[in-house]
């Protein structure tokens, strides 16, 4: 039994709420335990300069954690003198998953922009932060299609993440700070409602993994995503099923 009194193959307690803010087209507060992020989509109506005239659009994202969302203040990205690695990384990452379910043709040239803000951070900040930023782009995108300004729904699969990782010779997964600060072997996987990964980062930070392990760590990654699409389909009930399956092949 974990410290927080889950088994290993266990998710930590996962809410959105969503329209959390009202500016954005979309918005969402994710909790995974104690991790809590702020999730929204924004369309703007141009495209960067390499894709103006190309008839499609462009999705990207933006990453921070704010200063009072660890136990020692975080220093503002705006007020660094280079701009945080961390927070890079992980923003691509957000913005190229993000782009493996959504057909940017149908959305003509608009920019999707994805700001997620951590409020509060206890480990897996990267895939809270992919988990809701589905469901706020998935409102974003209802919101288009509903205002008439795309022909079809654009969303072309659920998307979720997920934590794992080899802890004192156990595979845990949705590891929390504490897990994660002792893990052996960490993995953040992304994968689609087909079954399909998008991303599987893996590495060794106190030790190494075998195929046999690797293959038991996706596995449990795989189920444990599988959980967390329900998560997301229960928060957007009452937008699912206001589309048939010839507009959205998701809603089933």
């Amino acid at each position: 039994m974990r410290a927080d009194n889950r088994e290993n193959q266990d998710l930590r307690g996962i809410v959105l709420t969503t329209n959390y803010t009202e500016n954005p087209d979309g918005s969402v507060l994710i909790e995974m335990g104690r991790t809590k992020v702020i999730c929204t989509a924004m369309i703007e109506d141009k495209v960067p300069l390499w894709l103006r005239n190309k008839g499609q659009g462009w999705l990207t994202a933006e990453y921070a954690m704010l200063p009072g969302s660890t136990n020692t203040r975080k220093q503002r990205d705006s007020t660094r003198p280079k701009a945080d690695g961390r927070s890079i990384e992980i923003q691509r990452l957000i913005g190229r998953s993000l782009r493996t379910c959504i057909d940017l043709e149908l959305i003509g040239e608009r920019t999707i922009w994805i700001d997620v803000d951590v409020i509060q951070a206890d480990g897996g900040t990267r895939c809270a932060a992919i988990n809701g930023a589905f469901v706020a782009l998935y409102l974003a995108m209802k919101k288009l299609y509903e205002q008439g300004l795309i022909e079809k729904f654009p969303i072309k699969n659920f998307l979720g993440a997920v934590s794992v990782g080899k802890v004192h010779g156990d595979i845990l997964l949705d590891l929390n700070y504490q897990e994660d600060s002792q893990a052996q072997v960490d993995m953040n996987v992304v994968m689609n409602d087909q079954g399909k990964y998008c991303e599987v980062q893996s590495s060794g930070e106190n030790g190494t993994f075998d195929k046999d392990e690797f293959k038991a760590m996706l596995d449990l990654a795989t189920e444990g995503i599988n959980d967390i699409f329900v998560d997301q389909k229960l928060a957007l009930e009452n937008y699912l099923e206001d589309y048939g399956n010839e507009k959205n092949p998701t809603s089933n």
